[in-house]
């Protein structure tokens, strides 16, 4: 794995998971790949997604309320690949794997290793990105002795390495840091 972004790299030492969100139900139910989750409180229970709106399961997602986290296994980046590269609006992914309903209806794929059921209770721009605040409704192991799967194992699969800047700041803001040191 070999990736030349300056800044890909620095992204990279922050120890993020990979995770298929599933929304939908259904013959309506669709999924995608996230790295970008977190556990935002623990009264109640939140997690945070970022969502693209451009990808074709954002509407599902707005229109129920409600998507699941599967939790990736260490050698499931195949899967990654598959909800993370190919869209909705060519394929039906959910074809190519099993799967169940959540609770909610969200898809959760069977072989990861856990899984979040969850409902939106807020969402809030963020770039290029929506952050979506949930409340974990339920959840369960499915493989409870695997190890997940983390994104720096996956290089350059997302095609972030082009996305992210070569450097970071602006000449306003290292103006600022110069200032500050003196």
């Amino acid at each position: 794995m070999s990736i030349h972004n300056p800044v890909k790299r620095l992204f990279l030492t922050l120890t993020e998971g990979v995770y298929v969100i599933g929304v939908g139900e259904g013959d309506l139910g669709n999924a995608f790949t996230a790295t970008s989750v977190m556990q935002a409180s623990m009264r109640p229970p939140l997690l945070a997604i970022a969502v693209n709106p451009e990808n074709a399961s954002y509407p599902l997602i707005v229109e129920r309320g409600v998507f699941c986290v599967t939790v990736l296994q260490r050698d499931q980046s195949a899967l990654a690949d598959l909800f993370g590269n190919h869209s909705a609006r060519d394929e039906n992914k959910l074809c190519a794997v099993p799967w169940h309903a959540a609770p909610s209806g969200a898809p959760v794929l069977d072989q990861g290793l856990a899984y979040f059921d969850c409902r939106v209770v807020a969402s809030h721009p963020a770039g290029d990105h929506v952050v979506m605040l949930a409340e974990v409704t339920g959840g369960d192991f499915l493989q409870p002795r695997a190890r997940p799967l983390r994104y720096d194992e996956l290089g350059n699969m997302d095609g972030s390495d082009e996305l992210l800047p070569d450097h970071l700041g602006a000449s306003r803001g290292d103006d600022d840091v110069r200032s500050n040191e003196q």
